[in-house]
């Protein structure tokens, strides 16, 4: 069982599910393509969460998507956890509901997101869409596995973690390691020049001992490190959804969840439930 977050868990989840019955409802009459559900960390199924949901256990997305049946099912569900133990425990859940068209592997998201790529380019995937979810704990997705998907018939919804991940590796003293910057290179596909103008101010002063340039880390990182991000995705995809907040009880802010896609009704969508769920 994963043990994770709060009351946004569970809205996070809810989102997908409602994202997901929508998408089929437009589906359902375009019966000339075969619909893929992808889960890059998809869990063991099942969350114990913390917070106002004190000590209560939530289905994890993957048993919620299993379980649609109307207005139509997904032709494959497909989903990748890299742990051996929650993938064993996941597909015995996730059998427990639906067999057919359900496949559970213990592999690497980016390895798997760049198969489906190749998959989707290649001759047997062109009568496909995929609607895929997204859902690292941090910093695990490459920008080259997002790079990868530009131009193909993919919804995906991502958890950027903003907080909980890139903000503390932009240390306020500049004092970033070779391997943190190898990291920031890595999900924003971008060079440390590059990140370090984004979110560093560089000043030039003069003091006793003549000229020395001052490096402060930016005020509000928070903004800069989403907005950097998201432009980054609509080099991608043409349209990317406002994103749901995750916040811990502190109220500070851990991830954004977005909805990245070639189609723009897709986005409406996505930001028509996210502002339900705001309000």
């Amino acid at each position: 069982m994963n043990k994770f977050g709060g009351n946004w868990t569970y809205q996070k989840i809810k989102i997908i599910e409602d994202y997901a019955k929508a998408y089929l409802e437009i589906m359902k009459n375009r019966p000339y393509w075969k619909l893929l559900y992808f889960d890059g960390f998809a869990g063991s199924g099942e969350i114990r969460i913390d917070g106002p949901l004190d000590s209560k256990v939530i289905e994890g997305a993957a048993k919620k998507i299993v379980a649609i049946k109307e207005p139509k099912m997904f032709d494959l569900c497909y989903f990748v956890e890299f742990d051996k133990q929650k993938a064993r425990n996941l597909q015995a859940s996730l059998h427990q509901i639906r067999k057919a068209g359900v496949v559970v592997v213990e592999d690497d998201c980016n390895r798997k997101l760049q198969d489906m790529a190749a998959f989707l380019k290649s001759k047997k995937g062109k009568n496909h869409k995929v609607l895929a979810f997204i859902d690292p704990c941090g910093m695990e997705v490459d920008w080259e596995s997002i790079a990868c998907l530009e131009g193909l018939p993919i919804d995906m919804w991502l958890l950027v973690p903003t907080g909980i991940g890139v903000n503390r590796l932009l240390k306020k003293d500049h004092q970033i390691s070779e391997a943190w910057w190898a990291k920031l290179e890595a999900f924003y596909g971008l060079s440390r020049q590059m990140l370090d103008h984004d979110f560093y101010d560089h000043t030039r002063v003069q003091t006793l001992f003549g000229e020395e340039v001052v490096v402060q880390k930016r005020s509000k990182a928070i903004l800069t490190i989403e907005s950097t991000y998201m432009k980054r995705l609509n080099q991608v995809f043409k349209y990317v959804s406002k994103p749901y907040v995750l916040r811990n009880k502190n109220k500070s802010i851990m991830f954004h969840f977005v909805l990245a896609s070639n189609n723009q009704v897709a986005v409406s969508i996505a930001n028509d439930i996210i502002s339900k769920i705001n309000t």
